[in-house]
């Protein structure tokens, strides 16, 4: 059961969330609304870990059905690909013996980022560093490509202040 001081939390993140991704601009609408975005910088505070990116295409999309007669928040799926730095997937793939990175393949992909998925790319995904970049605050599964330095992630309510550690 979510006390009421968890769902103050969780509604809080919400507006906040929907109110920051309603403020950003948008490269392209789907025939369902959901925007493909190219701004690196809100997935830079999420994400801190992964460092700097670039050439980011993500989708920030509504979970579940509002009703207006029924109040609360609705979760927020934040879901794309970004490239990170020369050699950065190798750094954090690295030390797989310490973090647990597997072979994995995406799963779910929005119709609407299949075209930015890399033909032939070998992702792995490590839980240890979903959990480092998530502080184990909010779902997210992070699967990266070392041929092309590319990160695909899958989050749910991603959070400023967990993924900075603060």
């Amino acid at each position: 059961m979510v006390g009421l001081a968890g769902l103050r939390r969780r509604g809080a993140l919400a507006l906040g969330l929907a109110t920051l991704l309603a403020a950003c601009t948008s490269t392209a609408k789907d025939k369902d609304g959901n925007e493909v975005r190219t701004d690196s910088e809100p997935l830079e505070r999420r994400f801190a870990p992964l460092g700097p990116l670039s050439d980011a295409h993500w989708l920030g999309v509504a979970l579940g059905t509002t009703d207006a007669r029924v109040p609360g928040p609705t979760d927020l799926r934040v879901v794309g690909f970004a490239q990170l730095r020369a050699g950065a997937v190798s750094s954090i793939t690295g030390t797989s013996s310490q973090r647990g990175f597997k072979a994995a393949k995406p799963h779910q992909l929005p119709s609407e980022l299949v075209q930015f998925m890399p033909e032939g790319a070998r992702w792995v995904r490590s839980e240890s560093f979903d959990r480092q970049v998530t502080g184990e605050t909010y779902a997210g599964r992070f699967y990266f490509d070392a041929a092309t330095d590319l990160v695909y992630f899958d989050t749910i309510n991603p959070s400023v202040a967990s993924s900075s550690g603060t």
